[in-house]
């Protein structure tokens, strides 16, 4: 029998007694991993796993937990054939990889051709903290735990041009109109009466605004605040700069079926350019150095976590 305080410490759970204790790295199984091609990406995969753990070892030891425990799992997605947990990053190829899990999980033939309506609002997919404690533990303890991050900037403002850039029947009217209400001078009543034409300046300011007039969205907040990586011991770190060999990777080691691989297409507005650290350039000239720091600032532990170049 594990002594009571040590299997506390082990597990992914022991944060449910209101303290962090890190959990110990377990290692990939690699079992189902076929050719020797998969190599560098492994050896980059560990040192990622390594490298997060030793930031969480060295920053939140022993930190105290400040939101109720279903909460950290609600952005947790659940795949129980292949024993997949992943959390959404948006912005980081997370509708491809909703595509893929509906694959997994047997309710799709194919991930080409699944809508972006049926990936965002069909509810095929099940969340973790919809499952019980005993569920949750389970889940959280057996398998397979996947996150897709990316650049923090880059996600940023690839979330600005898509939300605010494109027609958009939600997020116009509920965040554009608060935005250009409180942060533009002067503003014309189409502008008041629509919200459309929110300019990255005033998306920045009300992002930074300690008193904004509409709450967070998932687009754009911190990762560390949408799946806990210091709380939730995640099995495969991939990134969106490396999206498609990463998750191809990560399907051989879940065992997946041959002929699924990571889909290539961009989810919409296919016609645009990707957002690269040149088009983010662009945008981060309309900000004052201040703002550009500010905004670096709130996105900190996301740049340290993941090993980010700071801009």
């Amino acid at each position: 029998r594990v002594p009571e305080q040590q299997r506390t410490s082990e597990s992914p759970l022991g944060w449910f007694r209101g303290v962090y204790l890190p959990p110990a790295l377990h290692p990939l199984n690699k079992a189902l991993v076929k050719g020797g091609e998969w190599e560098d990406i492994d050896r980059t995969q560990e040192k990622r796993r390594a490298f997060l753990q030793g930031f969480c070892k060295k920053h939140n030891s022993r930190k105290k937990l400040q939101t109720h425990p279903v909460h950290l799992v609600s952005r947790i997605y659940v795949e129980d054939r292949h024993k997949v947990l992943y959390c959404e990053v948006p912005k980081a190829g997370c509708s491809n990889w909703k595509r893929v899990l509906m694959v997994l999980s047997g309710l799709a033939a194919s991930a080409n051709n699944i809508s972006h309506e049926d990936v965002h609002y069909g509810k095929h997919l099940r969340k973790l903290d919809s499952y019980d404690l005993k569920g949750i533990s389970t889940r959280l303890n057996m398998y397979t735990k996947l996150i897709f991050v990316r650049d923090p900037m880059e996600r940023l403002v690839s979330a600005f041009r898509d939300k605010f850039e494109h027609p958009n029947s939600y997020y116009h009217p509920v965040f554009g109109k608060a935005i250009i209400k409180k942060y533009r001078h002067n503003a014309d009543e189409e502008a008041l009466k629509t919200g459309s034409g929110v300019k990255f300046k005033e998306f920045i300011q009300y992002l930074l605004d300690s008193h904004r007039p509409v709450g967070m969205d998932i687009h754009w907040e911190q990762v560390s605040k949408l799946c806990y990586p210091c709380l939730i011991n995640y099995d495969f770190i991939g990134k969106f700069e490396t999206l498609e060999e990463d998750a191809n990777y990560f399907l051989q080691l879940v065992g997946a079926p041959a002929d699924l691989k990571f889909p290539k297409f961009k989810d919409r507005h296919s016609s645009d350019e990707r957002t690269s650290a040149e088009v983010v350039r662009q945008y981060l000239k309309e900000l004052s150095k201040e703002e550009r720091q500010l905004t670096y600032d709130f996105y900190y532990l996301d740049y340290l976590m993941f090993n980010y170049t700071s801009p």
